[in-house]
This record gives C-alpha cells, structure tokens and sequence, in this order.
C-alpha cells in the first residue's frame, strides 16, 4: 500500500534517518518501536511531509507505485494518509466538531457528522463538554488521544500512523482507544503504531513489528519480538 525506499532525511542539517526501505502492506498491523530519540517519530513525519524534513535525493515514498516524496501534507492526507499527533495541539475558538465539518464537507452532512461525533464520543467516554470546548483545551492526556481516534475514524484513512497513542493514557483509557480503533477503522487500513512501549502492543496485536535504532531499521520480526525486547531491552538488538 505505501513503501518507503532508501529513505535517509535530516532536519536542520542533522541527519536523522539512514537509509530505511519498507513495504506496509494493506489490510495489516505493524508497530513500531525503538528507544527514545530513535527516530520513530521523525519517520512518521517524514511520510506525513512535515515541511522541517529535507529528504535525500535517493529517497522515495510511494503510494500505489506513485513517489509522492515533493507532495505537501494536505495533498498525502487526500491519498488517505493520517498521523496522529504525539503531542495533539490546541486549537482556540475551534472545536472538534467544527474541524471535522471543515474536513468532510464534500463527504458527509454536518447533521450526520454531528450524529457520529457524539455517537463516537460516547463509546469514548469524551464528556459532551470537552466536545464544545476548544480542541484539546485543558484536555487531559487521555482526553487527547481519544479525540485523536476519533477524528481517525471519521477521516476513513487507507493509511494510518498513531504516533504514542499510549502517551499519557491510562490503562483503561488505552483499552477503550484499541478496541474503538479496531472496530471502527475500515478494514482495509494499514494501521502503523509507534510506540517505545510493549503495553500497546496486547491491545491492538501488530502482525508486523520494526525495531528502529540510532535512525536505523535493524529488525523486523512478528509479536514475539516484541516479547524479547520486553525482557531484554532494546539493548540486546545489535
């Protein structure tokens, strides 16, 4: 669905990622994990086009064989790109509702919209006050992440990259936010978790994990990796 192919970038002439090629397919579950200041989020940003990355030339990133590597954000996430913040901004004097209207104008009507987003607040447990308040305005770190799925949901993407949806959650917080996003993303969505954590990993169950170190992808292995470097660290991976 999305490969990334020699992909090497710097920011502000820091070289941060060397050399990573991958092929996320369709339909599937990867994770991502790697000590902090590894590199996992500058990776996510790289794919999203955050305007501070500057790509090497050898670089690629291609969506059904297409590099999009030149694109701007707005352009990937109407390939159906998301990324979820790791730190969700503030938005003053807009709310979540007014942003997703913005968003799917074209797709869905606002009395529909409105209906799904308290539907799906809801089965959040998001209080209807944080929904008429601005975004993420004194909202707790929970709080955040559940309208970070929210708005996933709502957006439909083919490719879906959650950077630390664990963050600042509780347990239960965390379980609701998994099983919400498996119920209600399509199917079809290539789901990326990024995470330093193994404790995401019992909830959304990744079919896939990569292990990024020093800017580097030096392992991929199935869930039982992941076990491995719960016991051992991420010191044992050479």
């Amino acid at each position: 669905m999305l490969t990334i192919q020699n992909l090497s970038v710097s920011i502000e002439g820091k070289k941060i990622l060397h050399d990573i090629s991958f092929d996320f397919k369709s339909k599937r579950t990867y994770a991502i994990m790697g000590p902090n200041g590894s590199g996992k989020s500058t990776l996510a940003s790289a794919i999203m086009g955050h305007p501070s990355i500057t790509y090497s030339r050898a670089s690629k990133i291609l969506v059904n064989n297409h590099n999009i590597k030149t694109f701007s954000p707005d352009k990937r996430s109407k390939l159906g790109i998301f990324l979820s913040f790791q730190t969700p901004m503030t938005l003053p004097g807009v709310t979540v509702f007014e942003l997703l209207r913005l968003a799917l104008e074209k797709q869905m009507s606002p009395v529909v919209l409105h209906k799904k987003v308290k539907e799906y607040a809801k089965e959040l447990h998001i209080k209807d006050e944080l929904l008429k308040r601005s975004l993420n305005d004194g909202f707790s770190g929970g709080e955040k992440k559940k309208l970070e799925a929210l708005q996933a949901v709502l957006l439909t993407p083919s490719f879906a990259l959650f950077d630390e949806i664990d963050t600042g959650v509780d347990v239960d917080a965390l379980r609701t936010i998994s099983r919400f996003l498996k119920k209600h993303l399509p199917k079809t969505t290539t789901t990326v978790f990024i995470t330093h954590s193994t404790r995401l990993l019992k909830y959304i169950e990744p079919q896939e994990v990569l292990i990024i170190k020093d800017g580097r992808l030096v392992k991929t292995g199935t869930g039982a990796l992941a076990k491995r470097i719960e016991e051992k660290g991420f010191e044992y991976i050479k």
